[in-house]
């Protein structure tokens, strides 16, 4: 089992940024990617961005693309998801969870290729 503990999350008003951190107590995450997913109100979940943090490489969801960035400290057993330029449409709950290496890259995107997942943080970007 691993547990997932997201921080970070808060109020921010538009064109302000944020960075949201995702780690696991006493585990590494270089065995897994590791992706953060969205939540709005009345809506699906939705992948933003992902990470295998071994090779550090990156997948993001398009409309994410230009304003956030993932990034991984293997050292912090940490993955961080900044946001910039937010906007009230990127008012959600932000959801880190992590799969077990060796799934296609398509996994990455979907609820269903994660094996664990954190609590969530509230992201709300209002003036």
């Amino acid at each position: 089992q691993v547990s997932l503990v997201e921080s970070g999350g808060g109020l921010v008003q538009p064109g302000g940024s944020l960075r949201l951190s995702c780690t696991a107590p006493g585990r590494t995450f270089s065995s897994f990617v590791v992706g953060w997913f969205r939540q709005a109100p009345g809506q699906e979940r939705d992948s933003v961005a992902a990470i295998r943090s071994y090779e550090m490489n990156t997948y993001y969801a398009d409309d994410v693309k230009s304003r956030f960035t993932i990034s991984a400290v293997n050292a912090k057993n940490t993955v961080y998801l900044q946001m910039n330029d937010l906007k009230p449409e990127d008012t959600a709950v932000y959801y880190c969870a992590a799969q077990i290496l060796g799934k296609a890259v398509s996994s990455y995107y979907s609820l269903d290729g994660y094996d664990y997942w954190g609590q969530g943080t509230q992201v709300t970007v209002s003036s």
